[in-house]
């Protein structure tokens, strides 16, 4: 008997629905093309804009998920922001892990809920701005 395994595209992971606007922050050469199959009308920016539907940003040290976040706070709002990190097992020098991004998004004012493998590299956590 085979196993049976069932694989959710990284698009509908994290969110991107049709005609939405994904705001990838430092995301790795060739990310947003691997985002497949992708929904109609997704636009794709590198600036963190308030117009954008969802925020990724990937960070490898402590000091660009501070940076990410400084930034990411005056355009979100309601948005999903998720804060990706390299993986243990991708050998990438990083001071993150998931508590520390997790830990930083909270004093933030963020409240994270839900994780996501994003690929082989890079591991996700999906957060939104606290109510207030």
């Amino acid at each position: 008997m085979s196993e049976v395994v069932y694989t959710t595209p990284l698009p509908k992971k994290l969110g991107i629905k049709p005609g939405f606007t994904v705001a990838l922050l430092a995301a790795p050469s060739g990310f947003a093309a691997g985002l497949t199959p992708l929904p109609d009308k997704v636009r794709f920016t590198a600036r963190p804009e308030a117009e954008a539907d969802l925020f990724v940003c990937f960070a490898k040290t402590a000091a660009e998920l501070a940076h990410h976040l400084s930034t990411v706070t005056g355009a979100a709002s309601t948005q999903t922001l998720w804060l990706a990190w390299p993986k243990t097992a991708a050998k990438v020098a990083t001071d993150l892990d998931g508590n520390i991004v997790r830990d930083t998004g909270l004093r933030a004012g963020w409240v994270d809920f839900k994780v996501c493998a994003i690929d082989a590299s890079w591991s996700g956590l999906a957060f939104k701005r606290r109510k207030r």
